[in-house]
């Protein structure tokens, strides 16, 4: 008679071969095997989670950080002459800021399958070398012509980042663990929108050498050419090749991840699961919301000085009046990971609508408020930097709710493709003819995060009919059994996706 795991691989139009050949098995199927006769002392699993912490987190930390302080490079250098410098004239400023995710985008599914074929840690320290490579050169750049293929370069290396570290999250940590971890680096966003609103201060008063504008991108890219090197020696690729932990603790380490019913990774792309990407609604709902979430960005990024001083603030001012947005964020995601990760189960959609709501009165605010009314408006725009925990929320949609490595790697490029068009879009909203006001890029602010709170909710609804479906459908019409559990770990370590795993359920 057939076990359940082998019905679950049985040949179907959505379903992997029957056959659990190397390409089903995950890369870390051995040590997998290995750590199921070992008995695991919970003690001894929290020391090895401190060791992955130590090691994982602070790399992510600091890569996250910079990567964010070098593409909004040039939102700190346009108050020092950068437009001058480069000679820009009307929108290309604006275009600036949307040429940087076509970059992105044009290397996000490329970048997604290398990261699957390739190890990906090494990866990560190469993309993050480059980068700051590419941004110390922005110097050299004197014209619109110059500056853009700089962005657009800039942007193809950093398209590595975000979906990267989703990845990383998903194959080190449990579900459980993955809110606090993520928003602990995600929370450099605010770090260093506070930092760089330091350095911008400093920057300020130099009065000799080169222009001002230009040591902004010459520390910010030699930063990340250092750091790029320890990124190299340091991250790790798989917790089963792992050279900090022991054989043992290596076991262990894989062995708490399978818990997820994801498996860790899986080298071998899979065409089944990339038709089933496409089919599948969480894909379109995620890419929508990434739109709407990312429309509103480049007020709080790229245009962050330029807004601030269209309240009515002087040069300076702009640089530290970012700072408190910068710690609304900072606070935010911390607030938002260390809640998500004492109620782990049903508070992730919640967590957004919460941000988002947050969001919306900021952007109602900013288009509403009298334009004399300077500190309101900046207030208003302070709110509008919760839409960071909105956004790393959704990321954990991705690490947590998607089985399958191809599935997971291409709904991760899915969102950030949606990423990039809100991007692009939002820049475009600053229009050169509508200064200091840029009523029409409010407006666009609002409509941004009302789409996003609408496609939190629809998605809440699907994951939450789905998981009760499946409980309907269960053996016992309520729960998993022991060995349903089992049965579900074993498909996600043989790469199968949460569609096709019947004991996967969604974290909500």
């Amino acid at each position: 008679m057939a076990t359940s795991i082998e019905k679950d691989l049985e040949i179907n139009h959505a379903s992997p071969p029957s056959t659990a050949g190397s390409s089903e098995l995950d890369d870390s199927y051995e040590t997998f095997r290995k750590a199921q006769g070992i008995e695991i002392d919970p003690v001894e699993a929290k020391r090895v989670l401190r060791k992955i912490d130590l090691r994982i987190v602070p790399v992510l930390f600091i890569t996250y950080l910079l990567q964010y302080l070098d593409k909004n490079g040039i939102n700190y250098a346009s108050v020092y002459g950068l437009q001058k410098g480069t000679h820009l004239t009307g929108d290309d400023y604006s275009w600036l800021g949307s040429i940087f995710y076509f970059g992105y985008l044009f290397a996000q599914y490329p970048a997604g399958y290398a990261m699957q074929r390739l190890p990906i840690a090494k990866f990560l320290g190469f993309a993050t070398l480059g980068w700051g490579i590419i941004l110390i050169t922005t110097p050299a750049c004197v014209n619109f012509a110059g500056i853009a293929a700089n962005r657009f370069l800039l942007g193809a290396m950093e398209a590595t980042v975000n979906p990267g570290f989703v990845l990383i999250m998903s194959m080190w940590y449990t579900s459980a663990e993955q809110p606090l971890r993520l928003e602990t680096y995600y929370c450099t966003n605010g770090i260093a929108t506070m930092f760089g609103g330091l350095i911008g201060y400093a920057v300020g008063h130099i009065k000799t050498g080169i222009a001002r504008w230009m040591y902004v991108f010459i520390i910010f890219g030699s930063l990340s050419i250092a750091w790029g090197i320890v990124s190299l020696l340091v991250l790790p690729d798989l917790p089963s090749t792992a050279k900090f932990l022991t054989e043992h603790e290596r076991a262990i380490a894989v062995d708490r991840v399978a818990a997820n019913r994801q498996g860790v990774k899986n080298r071998h792309f899979k065409k089944y699961q990339a038709w089933q990407t496409v089919k599948d609604p969480k894909t379109w709902i995620l890419f929508v919301m990434a739109t709407g979430a990312q429309i509103p960005n480049s007020a709080l990024t790229s245009f962050g000085s330029i807004v601030i001083s269209s309240f009515g603030f002087d040069t300076l001012g702009t640089q530290y009046m970012q700072i408190p947005g910068g710690a609304v964020q900072f606070l935010s995601l911390m607030a938002g990971g260390i809640i998500c990760t004492k109620f782990p189960n049903n508070s992730r959609c919640i967590t957004m609508i919460f941000a988002n709501t947050m969001c919306i009165l900021g952007a109602g605010l900013l288009v509403g408020l009298p334009r004399h009314n300077k500190w309101g408006r900046l207030v208003a725009l302070w709110l509008c930097y919760f839409q960071g925990l909105g956004f790393s929320m959704s990321l954990t949609m991705v690490s947590s709710n998607v089985a399958g490595y191809t599935k997971k790697q291409l709904t991760g490029a899915a969102l950030f493709t949606g990423y990039c068009v809100g991007n692009i879009i939002g820049p475009q909203t600053f229009k050169d003819s509508e200064k200091p006001g840029y009523h029409s890029a409010y407006i666009a602010m609002l409509v941004g995060y009302c789409i996003k709170l609408a496609m939190v909710v629809v998605l809440y609804i699907y994951m939450y009919s789905d998981n009760k479906k499946r409980d309907r459908e269960g053996a016992h019409g309520i729960a998993l059994t022991e060995e349903q559990e089992r049965e579900a770990i074993e498909l996600g370590m043989h790469d199968v996706t949460e569609i096709d795993n019947k004991g996967f359920r969604y974290i909500l």
